[in-house]
């Protein structure tokens, strides 16, 4: 039986929904209008006032906010509150220059655990899990987000933050923890470790896995679950817009259903900024409605996806945001090709290796250079240079099919890629472009 935190939203009619954004939106716009300055101007600069957006069918009149922006405007440019409503930043973790701070007041915090209370329930969690949050902590939203939706749940929450993997699977193991969050190459490294200390798959006690900050596939998803004995939900946010929760997938698992009684979404042509059809790839831009104290309006996202307002068999009726195609900035174009990251991994793991890889880009005489280093896995792992040789060359075709280019493969031992408890670095880009 399909479970919801706030079943009466969550399930609630189209019209319900649209007359909920458009009483919201007209309050953000007049609070953005009044308690922001630097947004202010950019509305000003194009003849806009809070009275000319009467509805979302007016949003595409609103300038776009991006990362560059929020650079621009550190630290305090965008807040929306004075200091003393605000109780908690969190930011955004590697990126360059300046880092992004988002602020927070206690109702955002709340609104904000209860998009990731709603995740959590419709994964399959109840107040009688033990959820054992691998998130780091800290300025990343990864940890707060989920550790403050596992209390609102209910959840016995070991709040263990990521690294020190034998404490992270003596806690599992000694308390028996059932749902495991944390970043999908992290959990895939956790796996590979249990296994490797001998645990079945029967043997371990999580049941759920609720898994986001980095772009992963469907075939890591089914590694991940056959490791660990769980069935791994995708989650997805960002620091920005708030954290973790703005979509979560449920028991049907075809997409994320995105928040939109607190999230107005659009897809837009990433090169014009002209609005898409739903239906159609774009990138994603969203409108925080309700945050208080950093309300982004029309932020884009750079991540590539698209939507789908069918109906779901788990009974809610928020639009739902499929698979991440991958993101307009992390998309690399080699030799006049574009080609997004998510494309290799899916090649190596339909031939059966492990979700650890490197891929580096340079350039050598004005021509792109493609290389893409693997880890084979124990059972692969042979002195026979000729079988190695085979494997190395099915792969490199294999990368050629679906990207139209070829790239060099190398194949190493067991381990020999460094692992990462946070993001994983699939790509070292070293061209000066």
């Amino acid at each position: 039986m399909e479970r919801y935190y706030q079943q009466e939203i969550e399930c609630a009619s189209r019209e319900t929904i649209k007359a909920l954004q458009e009483e919201k939106l007209q309050r953000q716009i007049r609070h953005v209008w009044e308690n922001v300055p630097y947004y202010r101007k950019k509305l000003e600069a194009k003849g806009l006032r809070p009275e000319d957006i009467k509805s979302s069918a007016d949003l595409y009149k609103l300038p776009f906010l991006s990362k560059a922006d929020l650079r621009e405007a550190y630290p305090y440019g965008l807040l929306a509150k004075p200091l003393k409503d605000c109780v908690r930043i969190q930011s955004t973790s590697g990126t360059t220059g300046k880092r992004v701070v988002a602020f927070y007041t206690q109702k955002d915090i709340d609104m904000w655990e209860e998009c990731c209370a709603r995740a959590i329930v419709a994964a399959g969690g109840s107040n009688e899990d033990v959820c054992q949050v691998s998130y780091g902590y800290g300025l990343f939203t990864g940890g707060p987000g989920l550790n403050g939706g596992s209390h609102k749940v209910g959840c016995l929450t070991i709040p263990a933050s990521s690294g020190n993997t034998e404490r992270q699977i003596m806690f599992i193991m000694d308390l028996k923890a059932t749902i495991l969050c944390c970043t999908p190459s992290y959990a895939a490294y956790l796996g590979e470790s249990m296994k490797e200390m001998g645990y079945k798959p029967e043997d371990i006690p999580l049941k759920i896995g609720i898994f986001g900050a980095e772009a992963w596939s469907e075939e890591m998803r089914r590694d991940i679950e056959a490791t660990l004995g769980i069935k791994a939900y995708d989650i997805y946010g960002l620091t920005e817009i708030s954290g973790p929760g703005v979509s979560f997938e449920c028991s049907a698992q075809n997409g994320m259903h995105i928040n939109e009684d607190h999230f107005l979404v659009e897809t837009i042509d990433p090169k014009t900024g002209e609005v898409l059809p739903e239906g159609s790839q774009g990138e994603l831009v969203f409108t925080a409605l309700d945050k208080e104290a950093f309300p982004l309006l029309r932020y884009r996202t750079r991540d590539i996806c698209t939507l789908n307002r069918e109906p779901c068999s788990c009974g809610r009726t928020h639009v739902r945001m499929m698979k991440l195609k991958g993101r307009s900035d992390d998309m690399m174009v080699i030799r006049g090709v574009n080609v997004f990251p998510s494309q290799i991994e899916t090649v190596l793991l339909n031939h059966g290796y492990a979700a650890n890889y490197q891929i580096i880009v340079d350039r050598v005489n004005n021509t792109d250079t493609l290389d893409v280093k693997v880890e084979m896995t124990p059972q692969m792992f042979t002195d026979n240079v000729g079988e190695i040789d085979e494997r190395r060359k099915e792969l490199a075709d294999g990368i050629k099919s679906i990207l139209g280019i070829r790239a060099k493969v190398s194949l190493v031992a067991p381990k020999t890629i460094e692992r990462s408890e946070g993001k994983a670095v699939r790509v070292i880009d070293k061209r000066k472009i």
